[in-house]
């Protein structure tokens, strides 16, 4: 079943600019709305195993709270998802620097990234049904980046049988080399309200990337098996999450890149299922690594559309992107783009309960 596309106003950013919230609806009732401003994933309705339709994403009520809030709720972040050391790198010998964020690092493409830019909207075919692709063109020079690079995320929701499938297609070219590593930053609560420390994980991910003081990884790639990251099995969240564990403590959680297993075809990686709802998430996607965040730093200051506070361990994140810092680190991975080249990526997050 396709979805049916509408959008409408949803105010006004502090520089005046007019955001816009598109949503996809399918005949169900299960639905996704996406704002203009950061390509943010609002709001997603999907059914639980009672069939009630509920929000499994962290949503926030208008633009005044997305600009105040820190943590890039359902934002897509960019140009270079996840952190710089030092907010540096070099592209053929020419050194950058990005304006630092997050202590001595640059998170999430800098200061003023593409969570922060609306971004342009319209209704476009996905496989012969209705999306919303969402434009950005970032300029040379923008945040400390080279070359003119033109970005876009297309989302779709479709039904598969009783399954509702949200998809996230990426692409970007650029006239001069530059990193690029795009993802979608949207907290998880599959049961609504409350902690998600009973929410149980699975992840295909037989190494991770362990980090350093800054949160910066050190490199190395190693091995889950035997260690709290170790996810090969259906596990509870919270069962290691205050384990004495150096790589927990330094995090104040998970918030680590997994590596993830068969990279570069469209395959499951991961499922999470909340308890007390039965809605579970499978995601799919063809990207090396998965950022698997456990909501470390939230503090109450988010309010959901609901009024709630939204406080450490209410959701998770469930990053998918190429392997944070690679640009500094070639051992991790080539996220140089050149021109003549397209950055294309897809990543699914299908809802079953």
């Amino acid at each position: 079943m396709s979805a049916t596309v509408h959008s409408s106003p949803f105010g006004r950013t502090r520089r005046g600019e007019p955001v816009e919230r598109w949503e996809l609806r399918l005949p169900s009732g299960a639905s996704a709305a996406v704002l203009t401003r950061g390509a943010t994933l609002q709001q997603v309705r999907v059914p639980a195993a009672d069939a009630t339709l509920g929000d499994v994403v962290v949503g926030l009520p208008d633009v005044a709270a997305y600009e105040a809030a820190s943590g890039y709720p359902g934002a897509v972040v960019g140009r270079v998802a996840n952190r710089l050391a030092g907010g540096r790198f070099s592209v053929d010998g020419t050194q950058h620097q990005v304006p630092v964020n997050d202590g001595p690092n640059a998170l999430h493409g800098g200061a003023e990234g593409f969570d922060q830019r609306v971004w342009t909207a319209a209704e476009v075919d996905v496989d012969g049904a209705p999306g919303v692709r969402f434009s950005l063109h970032s300029n040379d020079g923008d945040m400390g980046f080279p070359g003119n690079l033109r970005a876009a995320v297309t989302y779709s929701l479709r039904a598969e049988g009783s399954a509702v499938t949200l998809r996230l297609d990426y692409r970007a070219t650029t006239d001069a080399p530059t990193p690029v590593n795009l993802t979608n930053h949207a907290y998880f609560a599959l049961d609504g309200a409350g902690s998600v420390e009973d929410h149980v994980v699975r992840l295909a991910a037989s190494r991770y990337l362990p980090i350093d003081a800054n949160l910066i990884p050190t490199g190395e790639l190693s091995p889950t098996a035997g260690t709290p990251f170790d996810f090969s099995g259906p596990t509870r969240l919270g069962d290691r999450l205050r384990d004495a564990d150096p790589q927990l403590l330094v995090a104040g959680g998970y918030d680590h890149c997994m590596v993830l297993d068969a990279p570069g075809t469209l395959r499951e990686v991961a499922t999470v299922t909340g308890p007390r709802s039965g809605r579970t998430v499978t995601v799919r996607t063809d990207l090396p690594g998965l950022q698997f965040y456990s909501g470390n730093f939230l503090d109450g200051s988010w309010r959901t559309l609901e009024g709630r506070p939204v406080r450490q361990g209410d959701a998770l994140c469930l990053e998918t992107q190429l392997l944070p810092d690679a640009v500094n680190q070639p051992l991790l991975g080539d996220s140089v783009l050149r021109p003549g080249q397209e950055f294309t990526t897809t990543t699914e997050y299908v809802f079953t309960a």
